[in-house]
């Protein structure tokens, strides 16, 4: 415990935060009080200065490896069960669940061609693209090819990609700034990104409908106008 006379000293001097290393380990409430009846200290002089010192005493601590009291651990330590850990509240021990059967996400209208030639064709003769040439749609379409398509087809569209020039793919994706492939309809593009081909996947749960006709507008407009006349 401090001594009383020490925290006479204290007020005394009007210097408390020069104490306050030595008060760290011998902090006493009551003594702090006693002295402030004693000495009639104004309350608007001597609440600032205790609260600084209570703050001080309560926060700090000497080991940096301790960060002291920890409020509502369970928002940085979810006890929920992570994406893909097992989880025995399910048969199939996944936590991971797949969406009920016969359920389709909002906004989301289900495709209706299948994965078949005529049905690419059919695709093509039949969705048009809702989407204008604008700068807002073109730039959107580049922003989600870059992310989608770059990595297997380029940047440029003329199918050195990354992962095929890397070795880590052994088939070469194909040009998509050809003249064949540009006279496409969209609807085929569409189609093709919607289920993918024969080696290339599915990005139906990866790009939004929206975003796929944007795509195509990059494609058609923007990648097209530079590699158009190239031979490859």
């Amino acid at each position: 415990m401090v001594p009383l006379k020490y925290w006479k000293k204290m007020y005394d001097n009007h210097n408390p935060m020069n104490c306050y290393a030595s008060l760290k380990s011998n902090f006493k409430i009551s003594d702090m009080w006693h002295v402030c009846s004693e000495k009639k200290i104004a309350t608007s002089h001597f609440i600032p200065w205790f609260l600084v010192l209570c703050f001080l005493q309560f926060s700090c601590d000497r080991d940096n490896k301790n960060p002291g009291y920890e409020y509502f651990p369970d928002m940085a330590k979810s006890e929920a069960y992570e994406t893909y850990v097992p989880n025995t509240a399910f048969a199939d021990g996944k936590t991971a669940q797949p969406p009920v059967a016969g359920t389709i996400p909002r906004h989301i209208i289900p495709y209706q061609y299948p994965k078949t030639r005529d049905g690419m064709k059919q695709a093509g003769k039949e969705l048009l693209n809702p989407f204008e040439t604008t700068e807002e749609n073109m730039a959107r379409g580049k922003h989600e090819y870059d992310a989608f398509c770059a990595n297997c087809h380029g940047f440029d569209g003329t199918g050195d990609g990354n992962l095929y020039t890397s070795g880590k793919y052994p088939s070469e994706p194909p040009s998509l700034v050809t003249e064949e492939i540009l006279a496409r309809p969209d609807g085929e593009y569409f189609h093709i990104m919607t289920l993918g081909s024969s080696i290339m996947g599915p990005f139906a749960a990866l790009i939004r409908p929206e975003d796929k006709w944007k795509i195509i507008l990059y494609i058609k407009n923007d990648l097209s106008a530079h590699n158009i006349n190239k031979e490859y």
